[in-house]
């Protein structure tokens, strides 16, 4: 469970130090977003948190 709050965490710093360092690029990401089409959305979403698993069974072994 503290592997889960350690990854929770690491994400949210990555996360923060995006918007600090590129505030402009964020916004316009965000719109991005925002003018998307949900299945679109949801597409990239689950590519993403597969990758993600991919990585981390990877990193587990």
């Amino acid at each position: 469970m503290q592997d889960f709050f350690v990854a929770l965490a690491l994400a949210l710093v990555l996360e923060g130090l995006l918007y600090a360092a590129f505030p402009r690029f964020m916004k316009r990401t965000i719109e991005t977003i925002l003018n998307s089409p949900e299945a679109q959305i949801r597409v990239i979403g689950l590519t993403t948190a597969i990758i993600g698993l991919i990585v981390l069974i990877w990193l587990k072994m």
